[in-house]
């Protein structure tokens, strides 16, 4: 028995109904969506979306990486993206721990992380607002393209527009 089995098994019930062979892989709605990794945001669900619709780009914390900003580059050029919501949520665990705290619990597993930058968040508002900023003003996307901020809260299902 693998650790994967149920994981296999709920596979092949839904493929079994598959529809979505047609989609081409572009965002039919041209909207990517930056959001945390967090099990509890349903993206598509919460923002009234199906899939093909929209990139979805998730990581811990929704923060704006030099991966991110490289894979908004390929949806927007490449996959007909033109818009961007950046959306962390409340009770984000990356808001709950420093990026030394993170070492410190690998480290007492006997793992070195130093040589990783964890994006931790000490204040959501203004790690929102740096993000937003990094989107808006990195010369690969195109200028003036739409790109708002939005926090999900979890307890509610209700999104709270940034007015940054």
């Amino acid at each position: 028995m693998s650790a994967f089995d149920d994981l296999y098994e709920a596979n092949e019930k839904f493929a079994a109904s598959f529809g979505s062979s047609g989609l081409t892989g572009r965002a039919a709605r041209g909207l990517a969506v930056v959001t945390c990794m967090d099990s509890r945001i349903d993206p598509l669900g919460l923002l009234g979306l199906r899939p093909g619709d929209a990139k979805i780009l998730r990581n811990a914390g929704a923060r704006v990486t030099d991966d991110v900003l490289r894979t908004l580059v390929l949806a927007v050029y490449v996959l007909g993206v033109e818009r961007v919501l950046l959306m962390p949520h409340t009770d984000c665990g990356m808001a709950k721990v420093s990026d030394a705290d993170v070492h410190g619990l690998a480290a007492a597993r006997g793992v070195d992380t130093r040589s990783l930058d964890f994006h931790t968040i000490l204040d959501q508002d203004e790690a929102l607002r740096h993000d937003l900023t990094r989107i808006r003003t990195t010369p690969f996307l195109p200028q003036g393209m739409p790109v708002a901020g939005a926090i999900y809260d979890v307890s509610t299902g209700r999104l709270q527009p940034s007015p940054h």
